[in-house]
């Protein structure tokens, strides 16, 4: 039998939340470059496929498949590494790897080298989330939690919205230049040039997690037999965990990998949508897409922290699959209009609300993996729900939508009814399923 060692609220509440609030907000600051360097690629579209002559499809297999794969496969063994070893450490490699990647794609040729660059950002991007999820964990209580990883996860959306709005700044300031000599690298394009921008301070926050971030004492820690802490912190173990919890795992997976799916339609496929249905130029989409995701994103994240905490002070042990389920419940209608509104500043409003409401189960998911997991299991049963989030959400849902705009409308113009499409099912399937794993979550906890 394995026995909790916990640590009391009471103690949790005397001591300095300064330096865990410090720890937030740098990992925060990584996230936001995560998601620049991730997300930089949507806007840079038309000038990608036009220079490496690619077809919808294979774009999005650059903007998914490189990317998700190699993060989501690679996740798993960077949380193995981040339950046994030092998490700050963990993450300042991987945040080097990535932004090294992300300069290596203002360099690439050819399809195939922009597909391993991209690889690359993916496996640096793994090291990331999930031992920062479990650093956090450790320096919050429960009933703070949801604020804390809301906080860490406005990161994405930050760096998602300063992607375009910078990305569209560097596009306006190089667009009357086809071609531009840097010393040291030759003759490059604006979108190149794009990519050398963004990835390089990428290193500088490296170095500082590297030399401020401290590894926080572990809590919640499961004593095994024999004091094998060897095979508590092993793959099998963690797997076994979720075998005892099979249903509440699979409804939880499930339903956030959709939802998932519904938030990666909108935010890789909305600049071309906009470019194509509106005639918007990259640096226009870049600045007002951008400014929204800043605004809404966020307020979505934060909102959804404060519902569950909300939630779990009033009693509801559930709180945070509730607060992921009424963000999909918000979402529908948007995600299922603003492809197809006619005007374009209604588009803009009902995009507003899809981001706003889109953002709910970042946070909610992670807090719901970080109360449910013991301590030790943390990073790696958080990697491999963005293995599967990631494969299913980003990969095949960017996927679906460019091969319904490629196959079946046979039209890059109707982009925004792939985007409805896709976007609209997965919704629906999300709010069903975390619906359905509702009362599941609350017999884990009690059984944990």
């Amino acid at each position: 039998m394995a026995e909790v060692i916990t640590e009391t609220g009471k103690a949790l509440e005397k001591k300095s939340y300064a330096y865990p609030w410090y720890v937030v907000f740098i990992c925060m600051v990584a996230y936001i470059f995560s998601y620049v360097d991730r997300q930089i690629l949507s806007l840079l579209i038309e000038p990608i496929k036009a220079d490496l002559k690619l077809s919808d499809t294979q774009f999005s297999l650059l903007h998914g498949l490189a990317f998700s794969l190699f993060y989501a496969s690679m996740g798993i063994p960077m949380a193995y590494l981040a339950d046994r070893f030092s998490r700050p450490k963990v993450i300042a490699i991987g945040v080097l790897v990535w932004s090294i990647a992300t300069v290596a794609c203002g360099i690439t040729k050819n399809f195939i080298q922009m597909f391993l660059a991209r690889m690359n950002v993916g496996i640096g991007e793994a090291a990331l989330s999930p031992a920062a999820y479990s650093m956090i964990a450790d320096y919050f209580p429960k009933e703070k939690l949801g604020r804390a990883l809301a906080v860490y996860s406005i990161g994405s959306f930050i760096g998602g919205g300063l992607a375009l709005i910078i990305g569209g700044a560097v596009i306006d300031m190089v667009s009357s230049a086809d071609e531009i000599s840097l010393w040291g690298i030759g003759i490059v394009r604006p979108w190149q040039v794009t990519f050398f921008i963004v990835g390089f301070p990428g290193i500088l926050v490296a170095l500082v997690i590297y030399l401020t971030v401290k590894n926080p004492p572990r809590r919640n820690l499961v004593a095994v037999k024999n004091n094998a802490e060897e095979d508590a912190v092993s793959f099998w173990r963690a797997l076994h965990f979720m075998k005892q919890h099979s249903r509440t795992f699979v409804y939880m997976f499930s339903g956030f990998s959709f939802a998932a799916m519904g938030l990666f339609c909108v935010l890789s496929w909305s600049p071309a949508f906009y470019m194509r249905r509106f005639g918007m130029t990259a640096g226009e989409v870049g600045y007002v897409i951008g400014v929204i995701m800043l605004i809404c994103n966020t307020l979505g994240v934060l909102g959804s922290g404060w519902l569950t905490d909300y939630f779990q002070k009033i009693g509801k042990s559930d709180a945070s699959i509730r607060a992921g389920m009424c963000g999909g419940i918000g979402l529908l209608i948007p995600i299922s209009l603003y492809p197809v509104a006619d005007n374009m500043m209604v588009s803009f409003v009902l995009l507003a609300a899809a981001l706003f409401f889109s953002s709910f189960p970042l946070a909610t998911s992670a807090a719901a993996m970080q109360i449910l997991v013991p301590n030790r299991m943390r990073a790696q049963v958080s990697a491999l729900f963005l293995f599967f989030s990631n494969i299913f959400g980003l990969t095949i849902g960017s996927l679906l939508v460019a091969t319904m705009t490629d196959r079946v409308f046979q039209d890059e113009t109707a982009v925004g009814y792939s985007i409805m499409t896709v976007g609209g099912v997965a919704t629906l399937a999300h709010i069903i399923l975390l619906y359905k794993g509702l009362k599941y979550f609350r017999e884990s906890l009690s059984r944990h």
